[in-house]
């Protein structure tokens, strides 16, 4: 098929596509290993939706051992493209202390807070942006608002680019 021909000659966005169904099972048989290998070799290329399943995979330990830390790398490396589910993800991982991330309820806040920026619809991250809000006092609150300024400035990809 021609996405698996495309994906065998490194073009990213059909490793992408061919995780995708080897993840999902679609045509061919659910392998959940199949899919970590299709994901990696798109992530290191730098796609950013590969760099956020394949923290989810991490996550949840699907074809991989569960590592917190890969899960984290993952996300982050996603979140500075401007992945908003992988922002909200990285934020949770600063609230949970998860992966080696030290619990910071300004910098959990900050990164939610941005996720809801580049996806202001999407209600699951609408819930964790108030929720992770109810964690900060006025002085947090005042500061997460310098740090989402900060962050945003120091890497201005943090931000999508309206289409």
């Amino acid at each position: 098929e021609a996405t698996k021909e495309k994906a065998e000659k490194g073009d990213a966005e059909a490793e992408f596509q061919l995780a995708n169904k080897y993840y999902n099972g679609e045509g061919i048989e659910q392998d959940y290993k199949e899919a970590v290998k299709w994901l990696q070799k798109a992530a290191e290329q730098g796609d950013a939706k590969a760099q956020s399943n394949l923290g989810v995979m991490y996550y949840k330990g699907q074809g991989v051992e569960q590592d917190f830390k890969e899960a984290v790398k993952w996300f982050r490396k996603a979140a500075n493209q401007g992945h908003a589910q992988s922002q909200m993800d990285l934020g949770w991982a600063y609230h949970e202390r998860l992966g080696g991330v030290i619990r910071d309820p300004v910098t959990a806040y900050a990164w939610t807070a941005i996720a809801l920026k580049n996806s202001p619809q999407d209600e699951r991250i609408m819930k964790s942006e108030k929720l992770l809000k109810l964690y900060l006092d006025e002085e947090y609150a005042l500061k997460a608002d310098v740090l989402i300024k900060e962050m945003i400035k120091k890497n201005p990809k943090l931000l999508k680019k309206k289409e």
